[in-house]
């Protein structure tokens, strides 16, 4: 059996090493290296896999978010509603900004801010809900976005993790994840579902406006060159990467499945046995960027174990944002359950799209035999 990884880029390039390198070869022979013509080839086939009208290539998806934020017209000390079990960077543009990030918690069984507890937090200074669409499915988007609405917030969608996920409101209408907000970002980090060589991200809407905003934004505030009409910021999708990404994009689809089939195996292993297996809302489709179950017991202590047979896992996330010493001030007499509880109990196990059967059967038993000794 081939060495287990959490995710196997390596097994992933070398399908496509040949497109890859020829796609490569084409940036270098043309030496447009910054807005290149891949570039836009790239964010507009990406707007079409989408279903938006505009998508906008930018650094990385943290930028993604500070130019998102940035197009809204936001205010110093406006309140931004952010999930607490979540990566940082969300909760880093806000404060990078000078907006006050507000901290909700998140749904046990789904990962993701739910729309009672968004009403529960909005206030007269509440201008913007962040929805992190966490390890692959989209949250309860038709009524988050009607919280919105009727309370005239702005919704940005951050889909770093569910890139390809869908989602369908109660009549019937299918959009994808990030198309439904005022504004949806990503990230393209090499270990996402659409991952690029390095650093990437993108913006996209169906506003033409906010669409005119954020390509500004991310070229220095400028539509054309040396005008700068607007405070912009430096953060653009070099040619390089998004040539890499316009390949994976014709496999996204195909690896989206692949790694959908290795979740029904691992559900299949684990269903009725102690292991609290990923939800599965009915309104949503999963990309399974990240397979998170929850778990009683020493999580540190099973961690050991498997990796004694060369099983990796990871914790997505160990601490919840409102009790990181950066964002204690902003969340002082903050109580967050759920948050707290899922910190403790979550643990990531490898998936891919080249994971074999092998090895999920591996991994499963080795899992369920831990579990017992600790």
């Amino acid at each position: 059996m081939k060495q287990i990884k959490m995710v196997d880029l390596a097994a992933q390039h070398l399908r496509i090493h040949q497109e890859i390198h020829s796609a490569l070869s084409n940036v270098i022979q043309d030496s447009v290296f910054i807005n290149g013509p891949i570039v836009q080839k790239f964010t507009s086939r990406f707007a079409q896999f989408l279903g938006v009208d505009y998508a906008i290539g930018c650094g990385n998806g943290t930028d993604a978010l500070m130019v998102a934020l940035m197009a809204l017209g936001l205010k110093s000390g406006d309140e931004v509603i952010v999930p607490s079990f979540n990566y940082v960077a969300a909760a880093e543009v806000i404060a990078v900004l000078g907006l006050t990030p507000v901290f909700a918690d998140v749904d046990v069984h789904s990962f993701s801010i739910n729309a009672s507890e968004i009403d529960r937090l909005i206030t007269n200074k509440t201008k913007a809900v962040i929805v992190v669409h966490l390890f692959g499915q989209c949250a309860e988007l038709e009524d988050i976005q009607a919280v919105c609405k009727s309370n005239n917030l702005f919704l940005v969608e951050d889909v770093a993790q569910s890139i390809g996920s869908e989602y369908t409101f109660s009549n019937g209408n299918v959009k994808m994840a990030g198309t439904i907000g005022d504004i949806g970002t990503t990230s393209f980090f090499p270990s996402k579902n659409l991952g690029c060589l390095g650093d990437g991200g993108a913006v996209f809407t169906s506003n033409p406006d906010l669409a005119k905003k954020l390509n500004m934004i991310c070229n220095h505030g400028q539509s054309v060159k040396y005008h700068y009409e607007i405070v912009g910021v430096n953060s653009r999708l070099d040619s390089i990467q998004a040539a890499v990404l316009d390949v994976k994009l014709n496999y996204l689809s195909e690896n989206l499945l692949a790694r959908k089939n290795a979740a029904a195996i691992y559900n299949q292993l684990l269903s009725d046995t102690e292991v609290v297996i990923p939800f599965k809302a009915k309104q949503s489709t999963h990309t399974y960027n990240q397979y998170t179950i929850q778990i009683s017991g020493n999580r540190s202590k099973l961690q050991e174990y498997l990796s004694s047979f060369d099983i990796p896992s990871m914790v997505y996330y160990p601490v919840p944002l409102h009790k990181q010493k950066a964002y204690i001030p902003f969340a002082q007499s903050v109580n967050l359950p759920n948050s707290d509880y899922l910190s403790n109990c979550v643990l990531s196990l490898p998936i891919h799209p080249e994971l074999e059967l092998e090895q999920q059967y591996f991994i499963c038993e080795k899992l369920l035999v831990g579990l017992k000794l600790i």
